[in-house]
Formats: structure tokens, sequence, C-alpha cells
């Protein structure tokens, strides 16, 4: 491992002396459109070759299919933070060398990330050629420990990942029952009046005379 170590940094180094086919390979993770552009003209000056990635969960899919000599990892990606994204990296082992980028306002958390994933440099956007001259030989340097390892699985345990629920791995709901329609009713109202009532009365009694009379007549008949 010592042996491919020093191989790679030399590969680093003498970047100007080799053809494209030996040259080192930089993978670059951020989704900012002008970041990338400004990363990957430094990087072709330094003659790398260079890939981009703008999503953190593939990022490491792309890191162990590439085995890249220098990984360019912004802090805040999509689908996986840079912090984890440099520790599963490092767990999958080589010669790591990854390099943290942050926005100022995250300068502190962006630290604390690369001490915790071994980082080998840390830089805060924007980022310029002068930004990697600076630390340049850090880059070229011993890969630290990377002390987060050890708590990798309290930053993203297998519990939590189930919890994520994926909008389109979710059940059809089943289909709620129609609404029940009230009956209708269909009786017609009766609107009665002082009036009607008041002219009904003398014809009840009138019937109720008639009936009284024809009854006496047939029970004397």
């Amino acid at each position: 491992m010592k042996h491919e170590n020093h191989r790679r940094m030399n590969r680093m180094v003498r970047v100007s002396e080799v053809d494209d086919s030996e040259a080192p390979t930089v993978l670059i993770v951020d989704n900012n459109q002008m970041t990338l552009h400004r990363l990957k003209q430094i990087f072709h000056q330094r003659d790398f070759l260079v890939e981009v990635c703008e999503d953190g969960d593939k990022a490491v899919d792309e890191y162990i299919r590439l085995d890249p000599e220098l990984v360019i990892l912004s802090l805040d990606i999509p689908s996986l933070d840079g912090h984890i994204a440099a520790l599963e990296m490092r767990e999958h082992g080589g010669d790591c060398r990854i390099v943290i980028t942050a926005p100022k306002r995250l300068s502190s958390i962006a630290k604390d990330a690369a001490f915790s994933a071994g980082a080998v440099a840390c830089l805060e956007k924007p980022l310029t050629s002068s930004s990697f001259d600076v630390v340049w030989n850090d880059i070229l340097g011993k890969v630290p420990d990377a002390p987060g390892l050890a708590d990798l699985d309290s930053l993203y345990p297998e519990d939590k990942i189930q919890e994520i629920v994926v909008e389109e791995d979710m059940p059809e709901l089943p289909s709620l029952p129609a609404p029940m329609i009230a009956p209708i009713s269909l009786e017609v109202p009766v609107q009665t009046d002082e009036k009607s009532k008041s002219r009904l009365i003398p014809i009840l009694i009138f019937v109720a005379v008639i009936s009284a009379s024809l009854g006496w007549y047939f029970l004397n008949s």
C-alpha cells in the first residue's frame, strides 16, 4: 500500500510529464454549476483527468468505480452530505485524498467534517487556483486518520434509513366509499291558512247533522 501511495503522489506531482492514460484523476463532487466550471478549469490546467458528480450518494459509487487520486467534495450536496460521503469513501479504503469545500457560512462545520473524515484539506468557497496552491503540499502529504469512521453507524444508522419514506414507493390508498345521498321526500306539504279552516267548519257540521239524521231515520223505520 505504501508503494502505491508513493506512486500516486508522484503522478500528482509530475502531471505535466505524463500522457492522458497516466494522468491522475480528480473526482469533483458539487451541484453548483459555476463552481463545477471553475474547478474543471483549475484541474485541467494541472493536467488532471476530471470526473464530475453532482450527488453525494452517487459520488461514493463513482469513487469506488474510478479509484481517483483526488476528490474535491462539497459539504452541501444532495442525497448524502459531504461529511458522510467522505466517511463512506474512507471506509471503502484506499489512498483517499479528500478536499472538503464549503461556503463561508458552513466553514466551521466543514472544518469539523474534514477532521472527522481525515480530509487532506478544507477550503472555503468561492474556490480559485490560488486556494489550491496554498494547500497543495497538504494535499500531497500524509493522509490523516478518519476518527469519524467509528461513529459512522450513529451518523447514518440503518433504522433511520428505513424510516425514510420515498413518495413513489408509497402504496396506493384505498378509494373512499361513495357519499350517502339523503332520501328525497315525495310528500307534498299541504299549506292551510286560517280562512280555509273557517270554511271547513260549517261543512263538517253539515255533514255531521246529515249523518245523524240518516242514522235516526234508518233506526226508526
